[in-house]
Formats: C-alpha cells, sequence, structure tokens
C-alpha cells in the first residue's frame, strides 16, 4: 500500500519551490449567480461539472473583453457559457462528442413555443428509431421500448432544428429514467435500487409518466434559457470540438487563457457515464467503444516527465504495482497534453483539481501542477482553496472494493500561474 504516514500530503515545503501562497475562498460569494445550476449552468447532468462561480471569478480579475479562452478538458462547456457573459471568445475540446449538441442548446435564444402541442405530436409520430446497441435489451425492460424508440424516431424526424434541440436534454433525462441505470452512481451500472424503480414505474402509468416527464423537463429548459438570456450573453466566437483526443491533438491557434478542471484521478471514464445519451443522439456502437478507448484507464500512455519534486516522493512511496501504474498513467497524461498545450498560452494557466483519494490518500494535484509548470517557466502566483457545498461524483466514506477509509478532501484549489 503505502510505505509511509498516507496523511502526509505536502512532502516539499511551498519555500523550497518558491510557490506562492495558499488562500482560502468561497467562490459562490465572490461571484453573484443565485445558484451553481441557474440559467444554462446546469441544464444536463454531468460528473464533476465545473462550478460557473469560478469560471466567473477568473474571467472577471484576468480576462479582457474578447480575450481568447481555451478548456482542453471542457465537458459539460461551462467555460463556454460564462465566456459570453464576460465577452470573451472560446475554444473548447471534450472526449465526449455531446459537448456540441449541449452548445447548440446553451446557444438558443427563447421563443414561443407550444409545448404540449408537440409533446401530442410526439404522442401521435409513428416515426422509430432504435439505438445502434448490442446491449439495448440489458438496459430497458421490453415494456418500453415502444415508447422510448417512437419519442425518439420523431425526435430524429424533425426538421425544426430549435424544436429538436429543445427535446434534448428532456428526452435524455425521461430514457434514463426508464432504464435500468442507477442514476445516484456516475458510471452506468445497474443496482436492486434502480431494479426497484423500474417495477414501481411498470405498476403505474408509466405512459403518462413518461410524457409528462417530457414535457416538465422542456419547460424547464426554456425557463433556464430565458434565465440565461437575461444574464445579457455576447455572440463571441466559439469553437467547439468534440470526440477531440486531448491528449494527443496540437492547438492551432495561440490563446491569452487555459482554464481547465481535468479529469479526477479515478473517476476518468466519462464516455462510460455517458454513452447510453450517445447511443439515443444517433451515435454507433464503433464510434463509442473507439472513444472509450481513449479514455486514461483503457491507454498505454509513453512516460512524460513529471517537474515536481512531491510526485517523485509519493510515487517512491507507492508499494503496489498497478496503483503506480494508475498514478503514472495519470500524470503522464493529463501533464503531457497541457505541457504540450501551454506553448500557444500567452498570458495565464487556470487548473481547478481536487486532492482525489488514491488508496486513502489525497494526492496534492495541485501542488504537482504548480511545481512542474513553474519549472517549465510559469510563475506560481498562488492557490485558491474552495470548500466543495456538493459533490456530483458518487463516493463513499469507505471504498467498498478496497476498505479503506476515503481520505479525499472536501474542497477544490484553483492553482494561479502566469507568464513572467
Amino acid at each position: 500500500m503505502w510505505a509511509t504516514n498516507p496523511d502526509v500530503t505536502d512532502v516539499i515545503t511551498r519555500e523550497e519551490q518558491t510557490l506562492g501562497p495558499e488562500e482560502q475562498v468561497a467562490f459562490r460569494d465572490l461571484i453573484d449567480f443565485p445558484s451553481t445550476t441557474y440559467a444554462a449552468f446546469g441544464i444536463y447532468r454531468y460528473p464533476a461539472k465545473f462550478i460557473p462561480h469560478v469560471i466567473a471569478y477568473v474571467l472577471k480579475n484576468y480576462a479582457h473583453s474578447r480575450a481568447k479562452v481555451f478548456d482542453p478538458f471542457a465537458g459539460y462547456g461551462t467555460v463556454g457559457v460564462v465566456s459570453r457573459l464576460y465577452d470573451c471568445d472560446y475554444e473548447l475540446w471534450d472526449l465526449n462528442p455531446i459537448i456540441e449538441v449541449l452548445h447548440r442548446i446553451t446557444m438558443l435564444e427563447p421563443r414561443e413555443i407550444r409545448t404540449r402541442e408537440l409533446i401530442d405530436k410526439m404522442v401521435s409520430s409513428e416515426e422509430e428509431f432504435m439505438p445502434d446497441w448490442s446491449k439495448f435489451d440489458y438496459w430497458f425492460p421490453p415494456e418500453f421500448v415502444p415508447i422510448l424508440t417512437r419519442a425518439w424516431g420523431f425526435y430524429h424526424s424533425l426538421d425544426d432544428e430549435h424544436a429538436r434541440l429543445l427535446l434534448t436534454i428532456p428526452l435524455l433525462k425521461a430514457s434514463r429514467n426508464f432504464s435500468f441505470d442507477d442514476m445516484g452512481r456516475m458510471k452506468l451500472s445497474k443496482s436492486p435500487k434502480s431494479k426497484e424503480r423500474i417495477m414501481q414505474l411498470i405498476a403505474g402509468d408509466w405512459k403518462k409518466r413518461f410524457y409528462e416527464t417530457v414535457r416538465r423537463e422542456t419547460e424547464n429548459v426554456l425557463q433556464r434559457l430565458s434565465e440565461y438570456q437575461s444574464l445579457a450573453p455576447k455572440m463571441t466566437k466559439a469553437v467547439v470540438r468534440g470526440g477531440v483526443d486531448t491528449l494527443s491533438t496540437n492547438l492551432d491557434e495561440e490563446k491569452d487563457i487555459l482554464i481547465t478542471s481535468p479529469p479526477y484521478l479515478q473517476s476518468q471514464e466519462y464516455i462510460r457515464q455517458a454513452k447510453m445519451d450517445l447511443f439515443w443522439l444517433g451515435h454507433s456502437e464503433m464510434e463509442i467503444k473507439n472513444l472509450s478507448r481513449l479514455e486514461i484507464p483503457y491507454r498505454n500512455l509513453p512516460p512524460r516527465p513529471v517537474n515536481s519534486p512531491t510526485f517523485s516522493v509519493i510515487r517512491d512511496d507507492i508499494e503496489e504495482e498497478h496503483i503506480k501504474k494508475i498514478y503514472d498513467r495519470y500524470f503522464h497524461g493529463i501533464l503531457g497534453a497541457l505541457s504540450r498545450l501551454q506553448d500557444k498560452i500567452t498570458s495565464r494557466l487556470f487548473f481547478f483539481v481536487g486532492r482525489s483519494s488514491l488508496r486513502g490518500r489525497p494526492i496534492p494535484i495541485d501542488t504537482i501542477f504548480a511545481e512542474h509548470f513553474t519549472q517549465m517557466g510559469w510563475i506560481h502566483e498562488k492557490t485558491l482553496i474552495d470548500t466543495i457545498v456538493a459533490r456530483r461524483v458518487f463516493s463513499y466514506h469507505v471504498n467498498p472494493a478496497t476498505k479503506i477509509e476515503d481520505r479525499r478532501t472536501a474542497t477544490e484549489n484553483l492553482v494561479i500561474l502566469r507568464r513572467p
């Protein structure tokens, strides 16, 4: 396991490395958004989502109008949603292709739509769509298949892109609710709890409930988009690319700011969580398998220099080879990509990271990142420490697989670096 005390996380003093100070903050108090899910910030369930207050803090204090902002691990796309509020151009990448659809939804301007009339057309539609998914029958009870395939047949037959985009998230939510997926977890998985939910649905008026869910969620999306428009987003330049392997892709154009929240140390299987939605949206099984193979846990990544004494000390302390492999693969992949991409960043780097637990030991990812990039010539100004109010990633006090107490800290840290 660990050769020394797992509670020791800051193994090298900050003074030894000329790192900047650490400061406690509460981003939710610094930026005046009603909540982390207000407007278009939370209309789709996404693991480890960037809270908008952090991005707003960065852009308010370090960007300027028409600044070029880049997020190479964009996930839900919150960096883009917030960048429009501060009149910043942005480029977003993510391995998950759903980011392109989500971005188009957040860009919609609210217009009058007869929601009930739209749902009535869905009910009467005879169009059908069956996902290209060999395990479809495993995830959906046969009773629900006709209503699901016809609802999605109607969706894919719509010529009105505005209406189709409005229905996207409501249909995804309703379809997942009518599946065997345990929605309390952040990976696609069955459980006794999810099976019980399906049995309860089957015992009731599930057809009415399905369409009522779609109608209610459609009205919710309209409300969120109206809230977003009230914040006066600007029509800035945007490049949004899904299906991008950030670990091997180069940035063509210089950007002023890189701001990102990279994948967690042991929560990197986002395609596995999202694949049900991707199948409904029309992606093929082969495409999704190919994307899954690009996620960090399934790749053999070449070694990359990690210029961090803290990284080396912790690595030397890991006794189990497979844990050392997880550790190496993460930092070689993430820091390898960010080290390559920083060449095109002219002003500042911002990394929002937590201290994920590995075998019960919190790993100081923020310190490792700060050390690494200062060795590359960047100046570490400071790290802002924010307390996590709500965690979306499924977690345990004790890991059920290892029986080891999860000592992950309840904070996330914003590492701020600048060019000399």
